[in-house]
C-alpha cells in the first residue's frame, strides 16, 4: 500500500463531469493546480499537501498462470486478457471504508458510512465544532475521506482513498467534489486540536488495514 501526499491537483474519474470544475484557467494558474483525467471510478476530487492518499495494490481474485496462447490470441497476450475477472468490488470499497473508520476512531474521531454514498463521513454533531465551517452546513454530514478505485483485468486494485488530515481546504471551493452539490467537506484539523501528525495517521491506517484485510504488515 502506497501512502503519500500529492501536489495540488484535481482529478476526474470515469464518471467525471467538466461542469463540476468551478474555477477558470486564471484561478487554476493562480492556485498552482493541475488537472488530470484518470481511470478510477467517481467524479472530481482534490489532492494536495496535508491530505493522505492511499493506493492499495492487492489482488481481489487469484491471478491465474497465463495459458498457452491459441491461434486467436495475439502474441504475448494471455488468453482472456481484457475480460475483468469476477470479484467483490463493492465489498472491497466497504472494507476500505471500514479501515478508515477504525483508524479515525483510534485518532479520536467518530466517523462512519453513509447509505447510498461512497466514502467516510462525520455526522453534524461531530463536526459542528469546526471553526471555519459555514453555520448552515453544520446541519449536514460532512465528508472526511473520499474513495475512488479501479480493478484491472487481472483483478488487482488501483487508486484508493484520500483522507483530509490538514490540507488547505480552500481548494475545495474550485470543484463540486465527487459531483455532490451542497455536501460539506471536512478535515481532521477541523475536528482535532492539535491535529495528529501525518506519521501518526499513517501508522493507524496501516494497522487498521492489516486487521481488516488480513495482511501481515512488516
Amino acid at each position: 500500500m502506497l501512502l503519500l501526499e500529492h501536489p495540488h491537483v484535481y482529478t476526474f474519474g470515469r464518471g467525471g463531469q467538466a461542469a463540476n470544475l468551478l474555477w477558470d484557467e486564471s484561478q487554476l494558474k493562480d492556485k498552482g493546480i493541475a488537472i488530470h483525467w484518470v481511470d478510477r471510478g467517481g467524479d472530481v476530487t482534490y489532492h494536495g499537501p496535508g491530505q493522505l492518499v492511499g493506493y492499495p495494490l492487492i489482488p481481489l481474485t487469484p491471478i491465474p498462470s497465463p495459458p498457452i496462447p491459441s491461434r486467436s490470441t495475439p502474441a504475448g497476450l494471455p488468453q482472456g486478457e481484457g475480460r475483468i475477472p469476477q470479484a467483490d468490488y463493492v465489498g472491497y470499497i466497504r472494507k476500505l471504508e471500514k479501515t478508515l473508520i477504525i483508524a479515525l476512531a483510534r485518532l479520536g474521531v467518530v466517523a462512519g458510512q453513509r447509505s447510498g454514498k461512497t466514502g467516510v463521513w462525520v455526522q453534524a454533531d461531530v463536526w459542528s465544532r469546526c471553526p471555519r465551517c459555514h453555520p448552515e452546513d453544520k446541519q449536514k454530514p460532512a465528508k472526511l475521506a473520499a474513495i475512488g478505485v479501479k480493478v484491472d483485468v487481472r483483478g488487482v486494485t488501483r487508486h484508493g482513498f484520500a483522507l483530509n488530515v490538514d490540507p488547505d481546504m480552500s481548494y475545495w471551493d474550485g470543484i463540486i467534489a465527487c459531483g455532490l452539490a451542497n455536501e460539506p467537506v471536512v478535515s481532521l484539523a477541523d475536528l482535532l486540536s492539535p491535529v495528529p501528525s501525518m506519521d501518526r495517521v499513517k501508522q493507524e491506517i496501516v494497522s487498521a488495514f492489516s486487521e481488516v484485510f488480513g495482511y501481515e504488515v512488516k
